[in-house]
């Protein structure tokens, strides 16, 4: 095989990490090289742009180590028998392209994934060692992300938590059945059982940090997974109790969704298809309605149709609120936090807004309008001091009035 310079592997590879979702780089610890001492920082605003809760946009050089791979996994790209061109970098050569781009102002920090080369220890030691280079040669100071390896030893991942803002470990699918008939080489029992050890050594490095000032930190960042939706027969309410699950065993910052896309050369037990888009993103929003509005997973899941699937024309929270009309209309001006969090169309800004402003004044439609984005979707399910939506709640169908008007498909222009 030919040999490939830097910019070749780094076209190679960029493009093979476009997969994998899970690299946004909040809740890291504060660090930055304003005293002049290190370099790089985890602040600021900033080839991959992932957003912090308070908006910043942090860019990331999201990159694969290698795209080679001695799994044979069915949906994957770089899976060992994919007819893909392969390329593969040295963690010297990881190191000084993430410098060289931090110095050009490109990157705030690294997202490092990789295929399995030689064995999965192998692997996660070449990992590390970008991540130790960085921090202990030239004392980077900027986010580093690390997807660690299931079947590595215990003590690899352990260095890596010492380096990294963040590590994760992809469940890759949402059931243990999808898992063995798609990717046989793993194991849902390994996989879960690292997870276990890295939230052990999450929880140990914050106690440490709180008796000792000088205690070693562990992914102060904490700790994500990934899961393919559409390349097995999970539905979504297999996919939302299975994400509720693992937030409460592994006390994860993120779930991750993507959803899958045919690969070349596919294997004939996958779809010929991949699924809406739309899919992925009401996933994303049931995730937004158990961390963020309290809801449990098999309230959420209530939100499903008859086959477990959430609707695509309308939002999670819309669709549960139709499904239980008999909790609305709720009262802004008397009812709890929790309450006015189902009502569609309240946001938790909004909800802790009208909180704040009926201790001083009783709310009208004004009031709201001026604290909501849409005083349309949330008059059904609300009362106000110069509202009640007596003709609205005694519609036997209200749907039409609330769902948002589907946009009309855009053409192609060389279509045939």
């Amino acid at each position: 095989m030919a040999q490939l310079d830097v910019r070749q592997k780094l076209e190679i590879l960029a493009d093979a990490a476009k997969y994998d979702a899970s690299c946004a780089s909040s809740g890291t610890a504060k660090r930055n090289s304003s005293d002049g001492k290190g370099l790089g920082s985890t602040e600021g605003m900033g080839i991959c742009h992932a957003y912090a809760p308070d908006g910043r946009c942090i860019s990331l050089l999201k990159i694969l180590l290698t795209n080679s791979c001695i799994f044979d996994c069915h949906y994957c790209i770089n899976r060992k028998s994919s007819n893909v061109r392969r390329a593969r970098f040295t963690a010297k050569e990881v190191v000084d392209l993430t410098i060289s781009f931090y110095k050009r102002n490109y990157i705030e920090g690294l997202f490092l994934s990789s295929g399995i080369i030689r064995s999965s220890d192998y692997t996660m030691e070449q990992m590390v060692e970008v991540a130790r280079s960085l921090r202990e040669d030239h004392d980077f100071r900027g986010y580093i992300h690390l997807k660690t390896i299931p079947d590595a030893d215990p003590a690899l991942i352990e260095a890596a938590g010492r380096h990294a803002d963040r590590i994760s470990i992809n469940v890759e699918l949402p059931t243990a059945s999808g898992l063995k008939r798609l990717a046989p080489e793993k194991s849902e029992a390994r996989i879960e059982g690292a997870m276990t050890g890295i939230k052990g050594a999450i929880l140990d490095g914050k106690d440490a940090a709180r008796r000792y000032k000088s205690a070693p930190r562990f992914a102060p960042a904490g700790q994500s997974t990934q899961m393919i939706v559409g390349a097995d027969a999970a539905t979504d309410g297999d996919i939302i109790h299975r994400a509720s699950g693992l937030y409460d065993r592994f006390t994860l910052r993120r779930v991750y969704y993507s959803a899958f896309s045919p690969i070349p050369d596919a294997s004939a037990v996958l779809p010929l298809k991949r699924p809406p888009l739309m899919r992925e993103h009401r996933l994303y929003q049931s995730d937004w309605l158990m961390r963020f509005y309290d809801y449990r997973a098999d309230e959420v899941a209530a939100a499903a149709d008859d086959t477990g699937m959430l609707p695509l024309d309308i939002d999670p929270k819309l669709a549960w609120a139709l499904k239980h009309r008999d909790r609305f209309p709720v009262d802004v001006n008397r009812a709890p936090r929790e309450a006015l969090l189902r009502v569609p169309g309240l946001g938790v800004r909004a909800v802790n807004n009208i909180l704040v402003s009926r201790k001083w004044r009783r709310l009208r439609l004004d009031d709201l309008k001026r604290l909501t984005v849409s005083l349309s979707k949330i008059r059904p399910f609300i009362v106000a001091e110069d509202w009640r939506p007596l003709l609205l709640s005694d519609r036997a169908e209200l749907k039409p009035l609330v769902a948002p008007v589907a946009k009309p498909d855009q053409m192609e222009l060389f279509a045939a």
